[in-house]
């Protein structure tokens, strides 16, 4: 059975509508480790070295966020810039991660529509996502499909949270589980 990190990232989790449920759901599941990193370094000094242990010990990998003005969180962005730094997770002996898997969990404010081409903001959620494919690619890290939950502003009743709430924890037994082929794993919410 693969371990899973859930490195989760809410800068307002008391305002959250889907976090909230998707992180509360997945908290005592065996081999799910659920790392909460405003809780904890709430001061933003991020201990770099545990952190790196978090990630050595875990084959999963999950960022968990809501998408803030097209990327992550602060404290998100500032765990990358320290944690995933060379010689750990890239560039000369910079292999630590090799064969982990690396996978998205989003919510946006617009709907699926409104992330496409033809939709207000013009472009796929996968464009705007590069930079954790990227990110993925230069650490060895195999990047899959992400769980995105769309129009959480507009779309928040309790039915619709508890079915997104199920389909996450479903995708996690699901990875957790899993053995070679990862292309099943998209399930991406485009409601």
């Amino acid at each position: 059975m693969h371990k899973i990190l859930v490195i989760f990232a809410h800068p307002a989790l008391q305002k959250s509508i889907a976090h909230k449920s998707l992180f509360n759901e997945i908290q005592n599941i065996d081999g799910i480790t659920c790392h909460d990193l405003y809780d904890t370094y709430p001061d933003s000094f991020i201990d770099i070295k545990h952190e790196q242990v978090l990630l050595l010990n875990h084959d999963i990998i999950v960022l968990q966020f809501p998408l803030y003005w097209y990327s992550c969180p602060a404290i998100l962005k500032e765990w990358q810039d320290l944690v995933l730094e060379h010689g750990f997770a890239y560039g000369e002996n910079g292999d630590k991660l090799v064969g982990k898997k690396i996978i998205l969990a989003i919510s946006t404010g617009g709907s699926a529509n409104s992330y496409s081409t033809t939709g207000y903001n013009e472009h796929d959620i996968s464009q705007f996502l590069l930079p954790f494919s990227q990110m993925s690619k230069l650490c060895n890290l195999e990047y899959l499909p992400p769980f995105v939950v769309h129009d959480i502003h507009k779309r928040h009743d309790a039915e619709r949270i508890a079915d997104k709430t199920a389909q996450y924890r479903q995708l996690l037994l699901g990875l957790q589980q899993q053995s070679g082929d990862t292309t099943t794993t998209d399930m991406e919410s485009n409601q």
